[in-house]
Formats: structure tokens, C-alpha cells, sequence
């Protein structure tokens, strides 16, 4: 029980951490929609059994967006949590290019859980794109993002979720619909 009193703990600090940040997309979704998608495919791939899984992918976008110290995140919920938000933040000290070709290059080397984390996080930025892409983004824009977005998955490997897997291509799919 304790562990799910951690999850909403973690829920909460991801909307103060996130409060002012939108999503790019034209409806401007508050941020913390995208964290609870996360955690919500999160907890139904795990069945509810990794519940420092589901602190992650509410805390996952943290260190990369909000500059909050690894540090800050293993003192709170502990080092697990913390591993697992490190091993999915790119680092943007490096150009956009390069974090892109690092995501796909490092892919197949993440653990099992943070490649259930990765593709939850594709699977929500999909639907973003097919919903309520950026506004500025071309139709090219956006049909190369999906394209490098099924590179990364398909370089996770043949060992991740299934179901969650089958979820990526019908988001994919339709955010290249939406696009056309």
C-alpha cells in the first residue's frame, strides 16, 4: 500500500516540477497529461506490480525539462526511481541530432524497464502528433518523426511489451494519417 501512496506523492511533485511547462502541440495540454499517460501504460504493461516503474514514468521527463537533480529525485523516491529516470533522459548538453541518434544507437542497451518506459513515452508523444501536432511542424516534420520514433522502438528489441508494442504501431499509424 505504501508503495501506491508514493505513486500519488510522485504524481503530485510531477505537476508542481511541470506546473508551467505545455505540451508543443497546438491545444497546449498541460504537461502533466503526457506524465499520466506515461505512468498510466506504465502500471497496465506491469499490471500494477512495479510501482517504482510508474514513479519513473511520472518523473521520467524531470531532469531533461525541469534541470531537477538526479540527486533531488533518489532522495525522494529512492535510487531505483532515480536509475530508471536517468537511464531515459538524453542529455542536452548534446546537439538535437545527435541526442535523436543516441536514442536509437543506445536503445537495445536499456534494461527491460526503462524500454517499457521509452516505448510508453513514444507511444504518448504518437498520440500527441496525431492529435495536436506543433503547429509550426510541416507535414514532413512530422511524418520524419514518426519515421526516427519507429526506429527507436524497433532498435528496443524483440523483449518488450507486447501489447504495449502493438499500441506504438496504431499510434504510429495514426499520427502519419493525421499528417497526410
Amino acid at each position: 500500500m505504501k508503495e501506491w501512496i508514493n505513486v500519488l506523492k510522485a504524481a503530485d511533485t510531477a505537476a508542481k516540477w511541470h506546473m508551467n511547462q505545455r505540451r508543443k502541440g497546438a491545444n497546449q495540454e498541460p504537461y502533466v497529461n503526457h506524465l499520466i499517460e506515461v505512468a498510466t501504460m506504465v502500471a497496465t504493461a506491469s499490471e500494477g506490480r512495479d510501482p517504482n516503474l510508474v514513479i519513473a514514468a511520472l518523473l521520467h521527463d524531470a531532469i531533461e525539462d525541469q534541470k531537477i537533480p538526479r540527486e533531488v529525485i533518489a532522495a525522494e523516491f529512492g535510487e531505483d526511481v532515480a536509475s530508471l529516470v536517468m537511464e531515459v533522459t538524453d542529455d542536452k548538453a548534446l546537439p538535437k541530432p545527435e541526442r535523436k541518434r543516441l536514442q536509437v544507437e543506445t536503445a537495445h542497451k536499456k534494461t527491460p524497464r526503462a524500454k517499457v518506459l521509452k516505448l510508453a513515452d513514444k507511444i504518448s508523444n504518437m498520440n500527441s502528433v496525431a492529435l495536436s501536432p506543433p503547429e509550426h511542424w510541416s507535414v514532413e516534420r512530422r511524418l520524419e518523426y514518426v519515421a526516427w520514433s519507429r526506429s527507436v522502438v524497433t532498435a528496443l528489441g524483440d523483449d518488450v511489451d507486447a501489447s504495449l508494442l502493438e499500441e506504438f504501431s496504431r499510434a504510429a499509424n495514426r499520427a502519419e494519417l493525421a499528417a497526410r
